[in-house]
């Protein structure tokens, strides 16, 4: 490799990542915006709901939501806390694991992210579609 090379490379990766770091925090921006002034969601709370929704059971464990939107598990039990005091989900302990908590959506919730499901996607494809 020539001298200079490996550093040339280098900005260029930090150009590429910086680049879409901005695209990704106008896009969470938009989401936010979006959810909380239509739907009082913000975008987190959009996700875990959204992700309830499309599993086959509308539930899910604490950790493994936690895990799947990159909260850590007390965030996640305070947003579950939230949601289920706007009656948006209800929890329930496992029958396996004591430790273990399922949450579940209740029929306004779906209710819910099936009303703001059109909203996130309009971000989506006018931030990132093509054309």
């Amino acid at each position: 490799m020539a001298a200079g090379t490996g550093a040339a490379v280098g900005e260029d990766l930090l150009g590429q990542w910086r680049a879409l770091s901005e695209r990704c925090s106008r896009v969470n921006e938009a989401l936010d915006r979006e959810l909380t002034s239509g739907y009082r969601l913000g975008r987190t709370d959009y996700e875990v709901l959204a992700r309830l929704d499309e599993d086959e059971h509308s539930s899910g464990r604490v950790t493994e939501l936690a895990d799947a939107v990159g909260l850590s598990q007390s965030a996640m039990s305070r947003l579950v806390d939230r949601l289920q005091g706007q009656g948006l989900v209800e929890r329930a302990c496992c029958e396996t694991d004591r430790r273990g908590v399922f949450v579940s959506l209740t029929p306004a919730g779906r209710a819910r992210v099936s009303e703001a499901r059109p909203a996130y996607t309009g971000v989506l494809e006018r931030m990132l579609g093509e054309g």
